[in-house]
């Protein structure tokens, strides 16, 4: 059973006092609870090194898919292929951050991995900031959580503006228009980059400029002249660029292939983005502790949930009983993807019966847990749920 304590004070004024009062008044307090859920010290060690080794695991099943031509399998888009190659044997091109979501690992339960967000993973803000200027406003010592996103992110920074040295850091950040929480998401990544010695800009995806022979452009607006950027983070997934923007796809490989910038998160996240990838993991890993069974067709005589490749926020989700029944399902965008099917496993409850989820962010390594509180299915209703390590 989950265990929680309240914290009862906002995290409103902590956030002033260190700066981010930007984030007030925007989408990412609105779902904060003001309670956290208590996790033992041997809990969180866990997490991290679980992180750290399915990272391990998931750059062998890239190189498996890469070696044996296995992309059409994990749904991507044929344009991307060479991106992919690409950036993949271009060992300057550094997976920035993701997230593991996990089921157990708390409350006697075995950590099991759902999927990994590699591409465009959000809880950002929650994770890295706000639970941490709740756990400060309440008079609790930092460390008492797992909880290092902010630094783990500017050092990932460091990491790429040092093994990209030939490029001036200049970096352009860009979401698509309307979606706030990508907005907060973005502007936590601006400030790691800037402590990390980059020069940032942001700029919405319909207004930015790409060339394949010069690289990304974005107009300034005090001149009217189009200002240069290096380094490119985008909050757009791969695969929408691949199946909806062709000639952007052939765009960016070329400008990659010719120096010109350096995409974050590069192409090859793509290969953990789909959850293809989890049928991998468990023909090369059967049986790992931290995996469920996965595969592209319903798993017999068990409970098990349908995904589509590339889904997100519990959207075109199904759960089936042992029977073959539905009992539970989630509407969405994303039904005319091809689909796996991975063993259903119960998530931790409290005593009101919520379910929780663990989010174990990687940045180069195991950095912040934070958990997603809700439903059977999780989706965009779900709400954030800090923690507290004691």
């Amino acid at each position: 059973m989950i265990q929680t304590r309240p914290l009862s004070i906002s995290p409103d004024q902590q956030l002033r006092n260190i700066g981010w009062n930007w984030m007030l008044g925007t989408d990412t307090l609105a779902y904060l609870t003001n309670e956290a859920v208590v996790v033992s010290p041997e809990e969180a060690d866990a997490y991290y090194e679980a992180a750290n080794q399915l990272f391990e695991m998931l750059v062998e099943a890239g190189q498996h898919v890469i070696d044996n031509n296995r992309f059409s399998e994990l749904g991507i888009p044929a344009n991307l292929v060479e991106l992919i190659k690409l950036s993949w044997n271009d060992e300057r091109n550094i997976q920035l951050y993701g997230r593991f979501d996990f089921a157990g690992g708390i409350a006697g339960q075995p950590i099991k991995l759902i999927e990994f967000n590699a591409d465009t993973a959000t809880c950002i803000p929650e994770t890295a900031v706000v639970q941490y200027a709740h756990l400060r406003a309440n008079g609790l010592d930092e460390k008492r959580q797992f909880n290092a996103v902010y630094e783990t992110l500017v050092s990932q920074f460091r990491e790429i503006r040092q093994q990209n040295g030939d490029l001036p850091p200049t970096l352009l950040l860009s979401a698509m228009r309307g979606f706030p929480e990508d907005d907060s998401n973005v502007a936590v990544l601006g400030e790691a980059a800037r402590e990390a010695g980059f020069t940032v800009d942001f700029e919405y995806i319909d207004r930015v400029e790409f060339s394949d022979n010069e690289g990304i452009f974005k107009q300034n607006p005090e001149n009217g002249q189009f200002d240069k950027f290096n380094f490119w983070f985008k909050l757009i997934p791969w695969e929408y660029i691949g199946y909806e923007e062709s000639d952007l796809a052939h765009i960016l490989t070329e400008a990659v292939r010719r120096r010109q910038v350096v995409v974050i998160n590069p192409a090859y996240s793509l290969l953990f983005q789909s959850k293809y990838i989890l049928k991998i993991l468990w023909e090369l890993y059967p049986y790992h502790p931290l995996l469920l069974q996965t595969d592209i067709k319903p798993l017999p005589d068990r409970p098990y949930v349908e995904k589509v490749l590339f889904g997100r926020e519990g959207a075109n989700v199904r759960i089936v009983d042992e029977r073959g029944q539905v009992t539970a399902e989630a509407e969405g965008d994303y039904g005319d993807y091809p689909k796996i099917y991975q063993e259903y496993i119960e998530l931790p409850t409290d005593t009101a019966g919520n379910r929780y989820q663990a989010g174990v962010f990687f940045a180069g390594e195991g950095c912040g847990l934070g958990f997603r509180r809700g439903g059977v299915i999780l989706d965009n209703s779900a709400q954030f749920v800090g923690h507290i390590v004691e």
